[in-house]
Protein backbone atom coordinates (compact mmCIF):
# COMPACT_ATOMS: atom_id res chain seq x y z
CA UNK A 1 0.00 0.00 0.00
CA UNK A 2 1.71 3.25 -1.14
CA UNK A 3 2.22 5.65 2.10
CA UNK A 4 0.67 8.89 0.27
CA UNK A 5 -3.07 9.51 1.65
CA UNK A 6 -5.36 8.05 -0.75
CA UNK A 7 -7.67 10.93 -1.24
CA UNK A 8 -9.33 10.08 -4.67
CA UNK A 9 -12.46 7.78 -5.15
CA UNK A 10 -13.50 5.90 -7.79
CA UNK A 11 -16.94 4.32 -8.97
CA UNK A 12 -17.92 1.79 -11.31
CA UNK A 13 -14.35 0.15 -11.33
CA UNK A 14 -16.20 -3.08 -12.32
CA UNK A 15 -16.83 -1.96 -15.59
CA UNK A 16 -15.26 -0.29 -18.42
CA UNK A 17 -14.74 3.44 -17.74
CA UNK A 18 -14.27 3.20 -14.09
CA UNK A 19 -12.09 0.29 -14.71
CA UNK A 20 -9.77 1.84 -16.81
CA UNK A 21 -9.66 5.27 -15.13
CA UNK A 22 -8.90 3.04 -12.62
CA UNK A 23 -5.94 0.89 -13.98
CA UNK A 24 -4.41 4.48 -15.58
CA UNK A 25 -4.16 6.29 -11.95
CA UNK A 26 -2.61 3.32 -10.48
CA UNK A 27 0.04 2.49 -13.31
CA UNK A 28 1.11 6.20 -12.55
CA UNK A 29 1.18 5.73 -8.78
CA UNK A 30 -1.78 7.31 -7.85
CA UNK A 31 -3.55 5.91 -4.67
CA UNK A 32 -6.72 5.41 -4.58
CA UNK A 33 -10.22 3.75 -2.83
CA UNK A 34 -12.59 1.73 -5.30
CA UNK A 35 -16.08 1.73 -4.37
CA UNK A 36 -18.67 -0.89 -5.49
CA UNK A 37 -21.70 -2.93 -4.31
CA UNK A 38 -19.64 -5.81 -4.52
CA UNK A 39 -15.64 -4.99 -3.64
CA UNK A 40 -15.16 -8.93 -4.61
CA UNK A 41 -15.89 -7.87 -8.57
CA UNK A 42 -13.14 -5.27 -8.15
CA UNK A 43 -10.05 -5.39 -10.03
CA UNK A 44 -7.25 -6.27 -8.05
CA UNK A 45 -4.72 -3.44 -8.50
CA UNK A 46 -1.41 -2.36 -6.35
CA UNK A 47 -1.48 0.78 -4.00
CA UNK A 48 -5.63 0.70 -3.96
CA UNK A 49 -8.42 0.65 -0.86
CA UNK A 50 -11.72 -0.56 -1.69
CA UNK A 51 -14.86 -0.43 0.10
CA UNK A 52 -18.40 -1.45 -0.34
CA UNK A 53 -21.40 0.46 -0.86
CA UNK A 54 -24.62 1.11 -3.02
CA UNK A 55 -25.34 4.57 -4.45
CA UNK A 56 -28.84 4.22 -2.68
CA UNK A 57 -27.21 3.81 0.75
CA UNK A 58 -26.51 6.67 2.13
CA UNK A 59 -24.94 5.73 5.14
CA UNK A 60 -22.81 3.03 4.00
CA UNK A 61 -21.94 5.53 1.04
CA UNK A 62 -20.49 8.03 3.64
CA UNK A 63 -18.41 5.90 5.17
CA UNK A 64 -16.77 4.59 2.47
CA UNK A 65 -16.29 8.47 1.49
CA UNK A 66 -14.46 9.38 4.60
CA UNK A 67 -11.43 11.38 3.82
CA UNK A 68 -12.06 11.17 0.13
CA UNK A 69 -11.46 14.79 -1.16
CA UNK A 70 -12.17 14.24 -4.79
CA UNK A 71 -14.67 11.65 -6.18
CA UNK A 72 -14.84 10.10 -9.90
CA UNK A 73 -18.95 9.50 -9.93
CA UNK A 74 -19.89 6.89 -12.95
CA UNK A 75 -23.30 7.23 -13.27
CA UNK A 76 -25.37 4.06 -11.89
CA UNK A 77 -26.72 1.82 -14.23
CA UNK A 78 -29.61 2.41 -16.27
CA UNK A 79 -32.99 1.77 -13.84
CA UNK A 80 -36.43 3.89 -13.30
CA UNK A 81 -34.47 4.82 -9.87
CA UNK A 82 -31.41 6.30 -10.91
CA UNK A 83 -31.94 9.78 -10.36
CA UNK A 84 -32.77 9.07 -6.66
CA UNK A 85 -29.50 6.77 -6.68
CA UNK A 86 -27.70 9.72 -7.73
CA UNK A 87 -29.14 12.18 -5.39
CA UNK A 88 -28.98 9.98 -2.60
CA UNK A 89 -24.80 8.98 -3.09
CA UNK A 90 -24.01 13.08 -4.16
CA UNK A 91 -25.82 13.84 -0.42
CA UNK A 92 -23.47 11.18 1.02
CA UNK A 93 -20.48 12.43 -0.98
CA UNK A 94 -21.84 16.34 0.59
CA UNK A 95 -21.90 14.89 4.58
CA UNK A 96 -18.57 12.88 3.97
CA UNK A 97 -16.68 16.34 3.06
CA UNK A 98 -15.51 15.51 -0.88
CA UNK A 99 -15.03 18.72 -2.25
CA UNK A 100 -15.27 18.16 -6.10
CA UNK A 101 -17.08 15.39 -7.68
CA UNK A 102 -16.26 14.22 -11.48
CA UNK A 103 -19.21 13.32 -13.07
CA UNK A 104 -20.41 10.97 -16.23
CA UNK A 105 -22.89 12.61 -17.89
CA UNK A 106 -24.47 13.02 -21.37
CA UNK A 107 -24.15 14.70 -24.33
CA UNK A 108 -26.86 17.60 -24.45
CA UNK A 109 -28.07 16.76 -21.01
CA UNK A 110 -30.86 18.67 -20.92
CA UNK A 111 -35.05 18.37 -19.22
CA UNK A 112 -36.38 18.33 -22.75
CA UNK A 113 -33.16 15.96 -24.09
CA UNK A 114 -34.46 13.98 -26.75
CA UNK A 115 -33.17 10.95 -25.36
CA UNK A 116 -34.80 10.23 -22.42
CA UNK A 117 -31.72 8.91 -20.04
CA UNK A 118 -30.57 12.54 -20.84
CA UNK A 119 -32.81 13.90 -18.81
CA UNK A 120 -31.76 11.97 -15.96
CA UNK A 121 -28.07 13.31 -16.43
CA UNK A 122 -29.20 17.03 -15.81
CA UNK A 123 -31.39 16.43 -13.01
CA UNK A 124 -28.00 14.94 -11.37
CA UNK A 125 -26.23 17.58 -12.91
CA UNK A 126 -28.71 19.58 -11.00
CA UNK A 127 -28.91 18.19 -8.09
CA UNK A 128 -24.89 18.36 -7.53
CA UNK A 129 -25.13 22.45 -8.23
CA UNK A 130 -27.41 22.64 -5.64
CA UNK A 131 -25.36 20.64 -3.05
CA UNK A 132 -22.60 23.73 -3.59
CA UNK A 133 -19.64 21.02 -4.34
CA UNK A 134 -16.81 21.42 -6.89
CA UNK A 135 -17.61 19.91 -9.72
CA UNK A 136 -16.30 18.48 -13.40
CA UNK A 137 -19.22 17.46 -16.17
CA UNK A 138 -17.93 15.24 -18.88
CA UNK A 139 -20.91 14.72 -21.15
CA UNK A 140 -20.19 11.88 -22.81
CA UNK A 141 -21.47 11.03 -26.71
CA UNK A 142 -22.99 7.80 -27.82
CA UNK A 143 -20.52 5.08 -26.77
CA UNK A 144 -18.11 4.14 -30.27
CA UNK A 145 -17.86 1.19 -28.91
CA UNK A 146 -21.67 -0.18 -28.79
CA UNK A 147 -22.39 1.01 -32.64
CA UNK A 148 -21.65 -2.72 -33.57
CA UNK A 149 -24.12 -3.82 -31.13
CA UNK A 150 -26.76 -1.97 -32.77
CA UNK A 151 -26.88 -4.77 -35.41
CA UNK A 152 -29.12 -8.04 -34.76
CA UNK A 153 -28.17 -11.51 -35.14
CA UNK A 154 -28.93 -11.16 -38.85
CA UNK A 155 -26.28 -7.58 -39.53
CA UNK A 156 -29.18 -5.32 -39.70
CA UNK A 157 -29.29 -1.86 -37.23
CA UNK A 158 -32.69 -1.03 -37.48
CA UNK A 159 -34.01 2.81 -36.02
CA UNK A 160 -35.29 5.69 -36.56
CA UNK A 161 -32.41 7.32 -36.82
CA UNK A 162 -32.93 9.23 -40.41
CA UNK A 163 -29.88 10.30 -42.05
CA UNK A 164 -28.91 11.83 -38.56
CA UNK A 165 -25.23 11.73 -37.52
CA UNK A 166 -23.60 10.58 -34.08
CA UNK A 167 -20.51 11.62 -32.96
CA UNK A 168 -19.67 8.54 -30.70
CA UNK A 169 -16.85 8.19 -28.46
CA UNK A 170 -14.61 5.33 -26.93
CA UNK A 171 -15.02 4.68 -23.95
CA UNK A 172 -11.76 4.47 -23.66
CA UNK A 173 -11.06 7.80 -24.59
CA UNK A 174 -13.65 9.07 -21.96
CA UNK A 175 -11.32 7.22 -19.00
CA UNK A 176 -8.09 8.74 -20.74
CA UNK A 177 -9.70 12.11 -19.64
CA UNK A 178 -11.42 11.33 -16.58
CA UNK A 179 -7.94 10.38 -15.36
CA UNK A 180 -6.52 13.47 -16.44
CA UNK A 181 -9.29 15.50 -14.57
CA UNK A 182 -8.63 13.85 -11.99
CA UNK A 183 -5.00 13.88 -11.23
CA UNK A 184 -5.24 17.80 -12.00
CA UNK A 185 -9.02 18.80 -10.86
CA UNK A 186 -8.32 22.45 -9.78
CA UNK A 187 -7.38 22.84 -13.52
CA UNK A 188 -11.09 21.78 -14.18
CA UNK A 189 -13.53 23.43 -11.80
CA UNK A 190 -16.80 24.34 -13.08
CA UNK A 191 -16.26 22.88 -16.37
CA UNK A 192 -18.33 21.13 -18.61
CA UNK A 193 -16.92 19.24 -21.45
CA UNK A 194 -18.71 17.28 -24.23
CA UNK A 195 -16.76 14.19 -25.14
CA UNK A 196 -17.29 12.88 -28.63
CA UNK A 197 -15.47 11.45 -31.51
CA UNK A 198 -13.59 13.06 -34.05
CA UNK A 199 -16.28 12.34 -37.06
CA UNK A 200 -19.95 12.32 -37.14
CA UNK A 201 -21.16 9.39 -38.90
CA UNK A 202 -24.77 8.40 -40.05
CA UNK A 203 -25.76 4.88 -38.72
CA UNK A 204 -26.07 3.75 -42.64
CA UNK A 205 -22.17 4.91 -42.47
CA UNK A 206 -21.58 3.05 -39.45
CA UNK A 207 -22.97 0.55 -40.97
CA UNK A 208 -20.32 0.61 -44.23
CA UNK A 209 -17.84 0.82 -41.85
CA UNK A 210 -18.41 -2.45 -39.68
CA UNK A 211 -18.60 -4.02 -42.91
CA UNK A 212 -15.28 -3.19 -44.22
CA UNK A 213 -13.43 -3.51 -41.60
CA UNK A 214 -14.79 -6.70 -39.93
CA UNK A 215 -16.40 -8.61 -43.33
CA UNK A 216 -19.67 -8.98 -41.36
CA UNK A 217 -21.98 -7.40 -43.76
CA UNK A 218 -24.20 -4.85 -41.99
CA UNK A 219 -26.76 -2.53 -43.60
CA UNK A 220 -29.07 0.45 -41.79
CA UNK A 221 -32.50 -0.38 -41.93
CA UNK A 222 -34.36 2.74 -40.76
CA UNK A 223 -37.61 2.38 -38.91
CA UNK A 224 -40.16 4.56 -38.15
CA UNK A 225 -40.84 5.45 -33.99
CA UNK A 226 -43.70 3.29 -34.44
CA UNK A 227 -41.94 0.22 -36.24
CA UNK A 228 -39.04 0.69 -33.47
CA UNK A 229 -41.66 0.35 -30.46
CA UNK A 230 -43.71 -2.79 -32.19
CA UNK A 231 -39.85 -4.56 -32.88
CA UNK A 232 -39.31 -4.38 -29.67
CA UNK A 233 -42.38 -4.97 -27.98
CA UNK A 234 -41.50 -8.89 -27.79
CA UNK A 235 -38.56 -7.90 -24.87
CA UNK A 236 -41.43 -6.99 -22.62
CA UNK A 237 -39.23 -4.24 -21.38
CA UNK A 238 -40.83 -1.61 -19.03
CA UNK A 239 -41.63 1.86 -20.62
CA UNK A 240 -39.11 3.98 -19.52
CA UNK A 241 -36.52 1.59 -21.00
CA UNK A 242 -38.26 0.65 -24.30
CA UNK A 243 -38.26 4.71 -24.49
CA UNK A 244 -34.90 4.90 -24.06
CA UNK A 245 -33.93 2.27 -26.41
CA UNK A 246 -35.97 4.30 -29.42
CA UNK A 247 -35.02 7.52 -28.20
CA UNK A 248 -31.27 6.68 -28.66
CA UNK A 249 -32.66 6.59 -32.46
CA UNK A 250 -34.67 9.88 -32.39
CA UNK A 251 -32.19 11.65 -30.38
CA UNK A 252 -29.59 11.00 -33.52
CA UNK A 253 -32.26 11.62 -35.89
CA UNK A 254 -33.02 15.41 -34.44
CA UNK A 255 -29.14 16.00 -34.48
CA UNK A 256 -28.51 16.48 -31.27
CA UNK A 257 -25.87 14.19 -31.03
CA UNK A 258 -23.91 14.95 -34.41
CA UNK A 259 -21.69 17.57 -32.09
CA UNK A 260 -17.73 17.10 -32.81
CA UNK A 261 -16.35 18.79 -29.80
CA UNK A 262 -12.07 18.97 -29.43
CA UNK A 263 -12.40 18.03 -25.54
CA UNK A 264 -10.66 14.60 -25.85
CA UNK A 265 -7.38 15.93 -27.73
CA UNK A 266 -7.42 19.58 -25.68
CA UNK A 267 -7.28 17.28 -22.25
CA UNK A 268 -5.35 14.62 -22.84
CA UNK A 269 -3.24 15.35 -26.34
CA UNK A 270 -4.31 12.86 -28.49
CA UNK A 271 -7.11 12.52 -30.67
CA UNK A 272 -9.92 10.47 -30.25
CA UNK A 273 -10.67 7.15 -31.72
CA UNK A 274 -12.58 6.98 -35.11
CA UNK A 275 -14.45 3.86 -35.70
CA UNK A 276 -12.68 2.34 -38.27
CA UNK A 277 -9.33 2.52 -35.81
CA UNK A 278 -11.35 1.14 -33.09
CA UNK A 279 -12.52 -1.74 -35.13
CA UNK A 280 -9.38 -2.13 -36.47
CA UNK A 281 -7.54 -2.59 -33.31
CA UNK A 282 -10.32 -4.85 -32.08
CA UNK A 283 -9.75 -7.08 -34.84
CA UNK A 284 -6.32 -7.49 -34.75
CA UNK A 285 -6.30 -7.50 -31.11
CA UNK A 286 -3.62 -4.52 -30.43
CA UNK A 287 -3.77 -1.77 -27.47
CA UNK A 288 -5.50 1.50 -28.50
Amino acid sequence: MSERPCTIAVTGATGHIGGEVARILTDAGVPLRLIARSVSRLPQLPGTETAEAAYSDHDRAAAALTDINILFMVSAAESADRVDQHRTFIDAAVSAGVRHIVYTSYLGAAPDATFTLARDHWATEQHIHSAGISFTFLRDSAYLDFLPALAGADGVIRGPAGNGAVGAVARSDIARVAASVLTNPDSHVGRTYDLTGREALTLAEVAAIITDVTGRETVYHEETIEEAYASRASYNAPDWEVDAWVSTYTAIASGELAVISTAVEDITGRPPLTLRELLSTSETGTDA
